[in-house]
């Protein structure tokens, strides 16, 4: 497991994952994470995934209690992603409001993208609008796209286009995607394939 100490003005935060669901049912939720649902369903929600096939929690935690999350997942059934073998979908990250400005996020990718497992993916994120807390940060929608695809590149994310619907639902939803170093060129060739849909049935037929 990845373990990595920030101190801050406000007290010692640790960085750590992947971990168990016993690890996070031993922790509290910060009442601030509930920007997806509320802290105690955000909490099984968290705990389901470590169940998943190469589903991953990093946390961000403050004596006992978790102040952020960054999840890995499988892309879902339904998503044009799930197509291809080795896509891992970054699923959600979410720090405190009350812990922000601290480089919590910043910080916390990091400890997980040194995890060697990563290499052997492509990581991809999809960024929805709809989920962006421009509320607590002050950013308008642009603005906020703007911080967020900066703190990822940090960690080797690039905007990808993509005809994906989802994506193109609203100008500032953003695809990103990293690519192992242990990743195959033929792996490569089939992501490149699938991003645009008149290419995507032509790939799905590799499988």
């Amino acid at each position: 497991m990845q373990k990595v100490s920030l101190n801050t003005a406000r007290g010692l935060i640790h960085m750590e994952g992947p971990v168990s669901d016993k690890y996070l049912e031993s922790l509290n939720m910060d009442e601030g994470l509930h920007n997806f649902r509320p802290p105690d369903r955000q909490k099984i929600a968290l705990m389901d995934i470590t169940n998943l096939p190469d589903g991953m929690i990093y946390l961000a935690r403050f004596e006992n209690t978790i102040i952020g999350y960054l999840t890995f997942h499988h892309p879902d059934d339904f998503s044009r992603w799930s197509r291809h073998p080795r896509v891992l979908e970054m699923g959600g990250i979410e720090i405190s409001p009350q812990w922000r400005g601290h480089r919590v996020a910043e910080n916390l990718l990091k400890v997980a993208f040194a995890d060697p497992k990563v290499e052997d993916f492509i990581v991809i994120t999809t960024e929805y609008c709809w989920h962006w807390d421009m509320k607590n940060t002050g950013l308008d929608i642009w603005a906020y796209q703007r911080m967020l695809t900066h703190l990822f590149g940090k960690v080797g994310l690039q905007k990808i286009s993509t005809d994906d619907p989802d994506i193109l639902e609203h100008p500032a939803n953003v695809l990103m995607a990293r690519f192992g170093k242990n990743i195959s060129l033929q792996d490569k060739l089939l992501f490149e394939s699938m991003r645009f849909s008149r290419k995507l049935s032509n790939a799905v037929n590799i499988f």
